[in-house]
Formats: C-alpha cells, sequence, structure tokens
C-alpha cells in the first residue's frame, strides 16, 4: 500500500507534517508513505532529526495552497501544489489513500474534481469522532463539507456514517439516530421534519429516532446525522473542551479523549478513494493518526463497501 501525506498542509508544515511522517513510519509496518511537497525542506527535517529518508518516498512539489486561498481557484491555478498533486496521483491511483492538514475547502475540491463522488452519492460528508462517557465512540456527520441539506442528503449521511462504524470502528448494526431539538417526531425544523420519516423507511438504516444535544455523548446512538452547518457548530463546541479542561487546570480522562491530535483527521465519506482532512493546527501526533486512519480506511476496503450499497 502507498500512502500519500501533504507535507506542506497545516500551519505548521513541514516540520509538524514531516515529523509526524516519522511517527508514523514507525508503525506503519511494510507499508510506503508517499511524502509530496517540498522534497528538500523534507529530507533536512529527516536529517535534523537523524532519520533516513531512504524509508520515504518524495514527490517533489513547487506550489502550496495556503489555508486562507479560494478553493476552486487555488486548485486550478495551482497544478503543481502538494494538494493537486496529491488528488493527481490518488487518481492515477499511484497512491490508495490521500490526507492533509491544509486548506479543507481544497482538499474537498480536489476529491470532487479527481477522484470524485461515488456514483449514486448526492453530497460527500466529512465525518468525526465523538467520545462517549462511559467509553467508545460515535460518528457525527456531516461536519463541515455541506452547510445547507436535502432530506435524502442526510439519510445518505446515515447509510454512509453506518457504513463507516461498521468496517472501520467494528460496530455491529450501528444506530442512527437524526440530531434535533427534541424526541418526537414531529419536532424540528423543516429539514428535520422532512428528515425523520425518510430515515425511518430506509430499510438499509437502523434509525432508532431524534438524538438531542444532550444525548451526543452518551450511549444513545453509534451515529448521529445533520447537516453541515449544525454539525460544525457541535465539533468547534467540542474542541473547546479540551482546551478550556486545560486551561483551567483540570485533569479527566474523558476531556482528554477531546484532543484531535488522538483521531487525526476526518474522512471525507462518498469519494471514490480515502481521503482524510487533517485539523489545520495539526501536531506530529495528529500527523501520525491521520496516516493511520487513511491506512485503516484502506484496509476495510470502506470505499468499496460504499460503493456497493449505493449501486
Amino acid at each position: 500500500m502507498k500512502i500519500g501525506l501533504d507535507i506542506m498542509g497545516g500551519d505548521y508544515a513541514p516540520k509538524a507534517t514531516v515529523l509526524g511522517a516519522i511517527e508514523a513510519y514507525k508503525v506503519l509496518s511494510g507499508h510506503t508513505l508517499v511524502l509530496i511537497g517540498d522534497k528538500d525542506a523534507a529530507i533536512s527535517i529527516l536529517h535534523e532529526n537523524n532519520f533516513s529518508p531512504d524509508n520515504f518516498e518524495f514527490i517533489h512539489t513547487t506550489e502550496v495552497i495556503g489555508m486562507g486561498e479560494h478553493p476552486t481557484k487555488a486548485v486550478v491555478q495551482k497544478p503543481d501544489s502538494s494538494i493537486s498533486v496529491g488528488f493527481k496521483l490518488l487518481k492515477e491511483g499511484y497512491i490508495q489513500a490521500f490526507s492533509s492538514a491544509g486548506n479543507t475547502g481544497a482538499m474537498l475540491v480536489g476529491a470532487m474534481f479527481s477522484v470524485k463522488a461515488i456514483p449514486g452519492i448526492l453530497r460527500p460528508a466529512i465525518t468525526t469522532i465523538v467520545p462517549r462517557v462511559k467509553g467508545g465512540i460515535s460518528i457525527l456527520l456531516d461536519v463541515g463539507a455541506n452547510a445547507d441539506c436535502k432530506p435524502e442528503v442526510l439519510v445518505q449521511f446515515g447509510v454512509l456514517g453506518s457504513l463507516m462504524a461498521q468496517n472501520v470502528y467494528g460496530i455491529d448494526n450501528p444506530r442512527v439516530a437524526l440530531m434535533n431539538i427534541g424526541e418526537e417526531e414531529e419536532k424540528g425544523n423543516l429539514l428535520c421534519q422532512a428528515t425523520y420519516p425518510l430515515l425511518k423507511e430506509a430499510a438499509n438504516i437502523n434509525f432508532i429516532g431524534n438524538a438531542e444535544g444532550r444525548d451526543l455523548f452518551g450511549d444513545m446512538a453509534d451515529v448521529f446525522v445533520c447537516d453541515g452547518f449544525t454539525g460544525n457548530i457541535i465539533l468547534k463546541l467540542a474542541e473547546s473542551f479540551y482546551v478550556i479542561t486545560r486551561k483551567k487546570g483540570l485533569k479527566d480522562e474523558f476531556f482528554d479523549r477531546f484532543n484531535y491530535e488522538q483521531y487525526g483527521g476526518s474522512p471525507i465519506l462518498g469519494v471514490n478513494a480515502p481521503v482524510v482532512v487533517g485539523h489545520g493546527i495539526s501536531s506530529p501526533e495528529a500527523i501520525k493518526n491521520m496516516v493511520l486512519l487513511s491506512k485503516d480506511m484502506v484496509e476495510s476496503e470502506l470505499v468499496g463497501k460504499i460503493t456497493s450499497a449505493f449501486q
């Protein structure tokens, strides 16, 4: 397996990404990590850390897509950027997965332009992991790819989340809940009211009803479905828990699991290859886990299983 890593993406790139690549190499066991970006800069960082460049494959690029750039324009106007080249290699099958902590919008645009959405998928979704108070995890989607959604899109999110929960995290017959402002079937905005009966009728989803915000960290469901606007607000709020507990001097195992570093990145589900987007402030530990998540997505054959489900 060849796993592509954008070493120019992220606020602390390329140092954090290259150091993360070193940590990933130590646990990849036989797979090849392809570093995409400024080769000279990467080799210099490797030498500084007494690590042989021979442990990696390099694809040199001369351009970088900045965090604040317009995604579509940047992907088109910077064909030799690490993100654009990464997606070219992914489309050609030279690498089997691609991850980056760079511009999220550019990663979405690159995925849609190159490997494209799986036939039948209306809108790909970005997922995140939600820790549970009593241990274990749930999946929340969408968390930012689609600020506005139609009911049938949310139903597809339920399928995508179920397949990921089952195949990547080993959760049997995942329970799917719709994020809402009340438990009752008729509650919610127009989107939730229209989505509920569709989820209820979906034969390939174990739908258990509405979930409220207070249910998110419990054991109610394995997959929580919402539009990307709602999901992104939940995600950013949850990320602040870890920061606040640290600032207050609180040490708690549950809140430690809100540290983004543990999960590495967020998969873009619904495209024709494993693509993972990392946090802009990704540390070497986060980069390592982003690479390992890419590996798990390839080994679980998640993309093929999603494709079969939507045929």
